[in-house]
């Protein structure tokens, strides 16, 4: 009973804070991302008799108490679905840092929904898989998928509903991301807990709610009509917007340092002498610079020459999860 799964991180061009529910994970909102090529985790699950609990390896190293648990709380879900008893050894590898605002609880928990379900000898369908994914982390729902991929709010209680699907594939649009890397270390404060003191103590986050709708509206208007300038202004305004409501959280969040801001400046100065390029930012200090392939040298050159730039990562857009190895 074992599987190997690779899932690519994702980027939210739409972004989604808040929860509806934190029990189910259920979000306050919907977003919109595109699925990363370079970013990736690759799970090994496999269940074993005589076990007598799981076991998480992550990067190489034993896992801590509390990750482990997370890990085994997902795969509770599973073992009930399965109608499974026995223990597993989880053994995940990420090419990226780790918890350092890269959305790498996406990738992995896309990578361990898909090995641990097939590993238990479920065969779910995509949107099964999705909803399964977005029990261990809201993001991981849409790394499911590839290409541009929306994420649905939903609206049973159940959570039935609240699952991504694509709206279109990675060839239907040749977007490049440079991810300007300005610090590998693990955040402070992760995107869950940071969702929570949001909800409950920043007075923008129902405006925050109400305007997701037209966000979402334009994204996708803009994603049809492959109307670039109009994806990167949205992406950045949408970005804007989720760090303000952060930083309006008691106590307030700040996931960026100097470099991230002096990346955001650089980005809209590149702009302003006519080269079209726009940002985006997650719970993090990393910079995701979003542009189009003839443009990518350009940029790429004038990120790395920034003082605190660590590197530069280019990607295209990748697939959905899947299944690889030896999977029995």
């Amino acid at each position: 009973m074992k599987a190997k799964a690779k899932a690519h991180s994702n980027i939210a061009l739409i972004k989604y804070w808040g929860k509806r529910s934190a029990l189910l994970n259920l979000p306050a909102v919907g977003s919109i991302s595109l699925t990363l090529d370079s970013l990736h985790t690759i799970t090994t699950v496999e269940f074993i008799k005589n076990l007598k609990s799981d076991y998480l390896i992550l990067n190489k190293k034993p896992a801590d108490e509390r990750e482990t648990k997370r890990v085994s709380s997902f795969l509770n879900i599973i073992r009930r679905k399965a109608d499974l008893s026995l223990h597993a050894e989880v053994n995940s590898i990420n090419n990226f840092p780790t918890a350092a605002g890269l959305a790498s609880s996406a990738s992995a928990f896309a990578a361990l929904a898909l090995a641990a379900s097939s590993a238990a000898g479920l065969d779910l369908s995509p949107g099964e898989l999705s909803v399964l994914a977005r029990r261990g982390s809201g993001s991981a729902a849409r790394s499911v998928f590839g290409g541009f991929v929306e994420m649905k709010m939903g609206k049973k209680d159940d959570g039935s509903d609240a699952l991504a699907c694509q709206i279109a594939a990675k060839d239907y649009w040749d977007l490049r991301v440079l991810i300007a890397v300005t610090s590998q270390d693990k955040k402070k404060t992760g995107s869950t807990d940071g969702m929570t003191l949001s909800k409950d103590t920043s007075p923008y986050y129902q405006n925050w709610l109400k305007t997701s709708f037209d966000d979402l509206k334009e994204m996708r208007d803009a994603i049809k009509k492959r109307d670039f300038q109009k994806l990167g202004e949205l992406s950045e305004y949408n970005c804007l917007k989720m760090h303000a409501l952060a930083l309006s959280s008691r106590p307030g969040l700040l996931y960026w340092n100097a470099v991230t801001v002096e990346v955001m400046r650089h980005i809209k100065f590149l702009r302003g002498q006519g080269c079209p390029v726009y940002f985006t930012i997650d719970a993090g200090p990393q910079v995701k610079a979003i542009c189009q392939p003839e443009d990518v040298e350009k940029i790429a050159n004038e990120l790395e020459h920034i003082r605190g730039v660590q590197k530069v990562i280019h990607t295209s857009l990748g697939n959905g999860a899947e299944l690889i190895g030896d999977n029995r």
